[in-house]
């Protein structure tokens, strides 16, 4: 066998594979260069061009990364609250728009996550402080909606420590998030699941929030990028302990990524007045 034969032999068998896991043709899948590996560590901005010039489906793509938590989580513990059957719920419903022609927003089709301080319907909220445990919230966080408004497929939710107070990511309810450049390291904290999962490459964009350095320090310890934007721009309904009713200080939240681009790209799905303020 030539040397030529069997690079086009191997070629054939990564195409296979990869289609097999994706649930997709060889066929359909040998049309993009792009494997599956190098598609875990997109950057948002480019998966959903992904999505939207028809190169793979949301479906296709929350399947891949949904696999990715399953099979590579376990040691990390970053996604810690799982949504999935909703998420590929809105996936389809993502790719049934796109067969109509219509967009839903810039991050059409993108599996995505956010920091478990952040309500979502139907899902607990903690904070990590076990009498929380069963605290399930009725409503979409702000956030969580405005994202969702965007198009986004929202997987489940990433750890932080108890009562979002330190640079790890660990509580009694879910556990420790290790760093995924290497195990025995903290991701930091709080928003330490967010950077944790987008340096494994399990989850395309995520949201988490800050005070003294909550986005900030998880970022730098996971090799990600992060930002803490002006008070206020960002509403904070939906990421409180219950009965908190008014937006605290100094508090904010805000976006996680992997590229410089993938933060100014969230920010603008995410920064709009709160709603009390909406109306004006």
């Amino acid at each position: 066998m030539s040397n030529f034969t069997r690079r086009q032999f191997v070629h054939t068998l990564s195409v296979t594979a990869g289609a097999a896991a994706l649930g997709v043709s060889p066929l359909a899948w040998a049309r993009s260069s792009r494997s599956l590996d190098e598609m875990a560590f997109m950057s948002a901005t480019d998966l959903v061009g992904l999505v939207r010039s028809g190169e793979i489906s949301s479906t296709e793509l929350t399947r891949y990364f949904i696999g990715r938590i399953e099979k590579h989580d376990g040691a990390v513990n970053a996604v810690v609250v799982r949504d999935f059957d909703r998420a590929m719920e809105a996936a389809r419903a993502a790719d049934s728009s796109m067969a109509k022609g219509k967009v839903t927003g810039p991050l059409h089709g993108l599996p995505m996550t956010v920091k478990e301080s952040f309500d979502i319907a139907g899902l607990a909220t903690t904070w990590g402080i076990p009498a929380l445990r069963n605290n399930i919230a009725q409503q979409d966080s702000a956030l969580v909606q405005s994202l969702k408004q965007a198009g986004a497929v929202l997987m489940g939710k990433t750890n932080a420590p108890l009562n979002l107070a330190d640079f790890q990511a660990y509580n009694d309810i879910y556990g420790t998030t290790s760093n995924p450049w290497n195990l025995e390291y903290v991701p930091g904290g709080s928003s330490g699941g967010s950077a944790a999962a987008l340096a494994a490459g399990l989850t395309g964009l995520d949201s988490g929030s800050d005070v003294g350095g909550s986005i900030r320090n998880p970022a730098s310890f996971c090799g990600v990028y992060g930002h803490k934007p002006t008070w206020g721009i960002v509403p904070q309904r939906g990421h409180g302990l219950p009965g908190w009713l008014g937006e605290m200080d100094i508090v904010v939240c805000g976006p996680l990524a992997r590229s410089a681009d993938d933060l100014q790209l969230a920010l603008e799905v995410q920064a709009r007045p709160n709603d009390l303020n909406a109306p004006a």
